[in-house]
C-alpha cells in the first residue's frame, strides 16, 4: 500500500513536468505549422526550369541566330551570344538583382541594399505566388538571371553581321543596366510602378520580348542597313541550323513560362498546356499564310511562326484557357507575318533576323490581348468581376511604358557607344565576314 501510495504521489508530482512539455510539444506544433514551407518538389522544379532557360540561350538562341546569316558570320553570332550571356550572370549577381529586387519601395528601381548578393545565404527563402511557400532566395536568383541573361542576346539579331565585337559588349551592358532593370522592377517587384497597378505579364512579355524588340529596331536603324541590302544574296545559311535553334528555344520555353509560376502546381500546368497549344497553332497559321501567299511553306516560315507563338503566350500562359492559347498564337503569327512581309519591306529598315517583327510585334499583341483572353467568359482565370476594359487599359500602358523607356535608352545606349567605340565594322571587313576579322576562326572549311 505505501508503495502505491509512493507511486501515485510520484506520479501527481511528474504531472506539471508532463504537462510543460505537452504544451512545449503543442507550442512548436503551432510554430512549425506557420513556418513557410520549401516544397522540394517546387525547389526540383525551378531548378530545372532555370537550366531550360539557359537552354534557350545556349545553345538554342544561338544556333537559330547563327543558321539565319551567312556562313561568314556563323562564329560571330555564337560568339556574341555567348559572351552576352555570361556578361549578364556576373552583373546580375554584383547589382542586377539588387536594383531590380532589392527591397526597395520605389516603384522604379530596387535598391543596393543586395548589391554583391549581400545578406543572401542558402537559408534565406523568396516568396512564391502561394501564401506560405517559399523557394531558396539562390534559386529565385538564378531563375531570374536567366532571364536577364537572355534579352539582351535577343537584340543582336537586329543588327547581325556588321557591328564589332566591343561595341555589342558594351551596349548591352548600358541596355540591361537602364532599360532592363528597371522595366523588370516595375512589372515583377511587388513596390514596382505596373505591378502595383496589376499589369499582367507572366513571364515576360513587356520585361523581355517587347523591350528587347524595341532596343532592335532602333538598333538596325541607327546603325544603318548591310552592305549590299536588297541587291545581293544574304539567305540564311543554314535551316537545319536555325530548325535545331528554334525547337531547342520551343523545349526551353517550358522554363521560361511554366517555371515564372515559381511552384509545381496546377498553375503551372496551365502555363505548360498553353505553352505547348499557342506555338503549335501560331506554326500552322504562319505556314498557312506562307502557301496561301506564295504558293510553298518555308522552314523558315514554320520557324518564325513558332517563335512568334512562343512570344506571344509569354505574358499570358498563367492567366488565359487553351482556347485562348490557340487564339492568342493565331492573331500574332498573322500579324507578325504581316509586318515581317509587308511593313518592313515599305518602310525598309534591315532588320537583319526579324527581331522586331517576332519579338516586339509579337510581344505586343501577347500583352495587350492577355487582357481580353484572360477573362473568364473567354476561358481565362479571371472570375465575374473581372473588367475587361480596365485591364486592358493597364496592359497598354504597360506596353507604351516599356516602347518608350527602352527605345529612349537604346538610342542613348548605341550613340553613346558609337562615340566611344564606333558601332561598326568598315566596308572591307563587313564584306570580308566577322567570323575571321573579329575571331580569326571559320565555321566552315573547304
Amino acid at each position: 500500500m505505501k508503495k502505491l501510495m509512493l507511486s501515485t504521489a510520484s506520479l501527481f508530482a511528474a504531472l506539471p513536468a508532463l504537462a510543460q512539455e505537452a504544451t512545449t510539444e503543442t507550442a512548436a506544433a503551432v510554430v512549425d505549422a506557420a513556418a513557410p514551407i520549401m516544397d522540394k518538389g517546387d525547389v526540383s522544379w525551378m531548378m530545372i526550369s532555370s537550366v531550360l532557360v539557359l537552354f534557350m540561350t545556349l545553345p538554342g538562341l544561338a544556333l537559330f541566330y547563327g543558321g539565319l546569316v551567312r556562313s561568314k558570320n556563323m562564329l560571330s553570332i555564337l560568339m556574341q551570344t555567348t559572351i552576352i550571356a555570361c556578361l549578364m550572370m556576373v552583373v546580375w549577381v554584383v547589382y542586377g538583382y539588387s536594383v531590380t529586387f532589392g527591397g526597395s519601395t520605389s516603384p522604379f528601381w530596387g535598391g543596393t541594399s543586395k548589391l554583391f548578393l549581400s545578406g543572401v545565404t542558402a537559408d534565406s527563402m523568396a516568396a512564391t505566388f502561394s501564401a506560405g511557400y517559399v523557394i531558396p532566395e539562390y534559386l529565385f536568383i538564378v531563375f531570374q538571371m536567366t532571364f536577364a541573361a537572355i534579352t539582351p542576346a535577343l537584340t543582336i539579331g537586329a543588327f547581325a553581321e556588321r557591328v564589332k565585337f566591343s561595341a555589342v559588349l558594351a551596349f548591352s551592358l548600358l541596355w540591361v543596366t537602364f532599360s532592363y532593370f528597371p522595366i523588370a522592377h516595375m512589372v515583377w517587384d511587388a513596390s514596382g510602378y505596373l505591378f502595383a497597378k496589376g499589369a499582367i505579364d507572366f513571364a515576360g512579355g513587356t520585361v523581355v520580348h517587347i523591350n528587347a524588340g524595341i532596343a532592335a529596331l532602333v538598333g538596325c536603324i541607327v546603325i544603318g542597313k548591310r552592305v549590299g541590302y536588297g541587291k545581293e544574296n544574304m539567305a540564311p545559311h543554314s535551316m537545319v541550323m536555325t530548325m535545331i535553334g528554334a525547337s531547342m528555344l520551343w523545349v526551353g520555353w517550358f522554363g521560361f513560362n511554366v517555371g515564372s509560376n515559381l511552384e509545381a502546381n496546377g498553375g503551372a500546368t496551365l502555363a505548360m498546356i498553353n505553352t505547348f497549344i499557342a506555338t503549335a497553332a501560331a506554326t500552322l497559321v504562319w505556314s498557312g499564310l506562307e502557301s496561301i501567299q506564295r504558293g510553298k511553306a518555308s522552314m523558315l516560315g514554320a520557324a518564325s511562326g513558332m517563335v512568334a507563338g512562343l512570344v506571344a503566350i509569354t505574358p499570358a500562359c498563367g492567366t488565359v484557357g487553351p482556347m485562348g492559347g490557340i487564339a492568342l498564337g493565331a492573331i500574332a503569327a498573322a500579324v507578325c507575318y504581316f509586318f515581317v512581309t509587308v511593313v518592313k519591306n515599305k518602310l525598309k529598315y534591315d532588320d537583319s533576323l526579324d527581331v522586331f517583327g517576332v519579338h516586339g510585334v509579337g510581344g505586343i499583341i501577347g500583352a495587350v490581348l492577355t487582357g481580353v483572353f484572360s477573362a473568364g467568359a473567354l476561358g481565362g482565370v479571371k472570375g465575374d468581376d473581372y473588367d475587361m476594359i480596365a485591364q486592358l487599359l493597364i496592359q497598354i500602358e504597360g506596353v507604351a511604358i516599356t516602347v518608350v523607356w527602352s527605345a529612349v535608352v537604346s538610342f542613348v545606349a548605341f550613340k553613346l557607344v558609337d562615340m566611344v567605340i564606333g558601332l561598326r565594322v568598315d566596308t572591307d571587313t563587313e564584306r570580308q565576314g566577322l567570323d575571321l576579322t573579329s575571331h580569326g576562326e571559320q565555321a566552315y572549311h573547304g
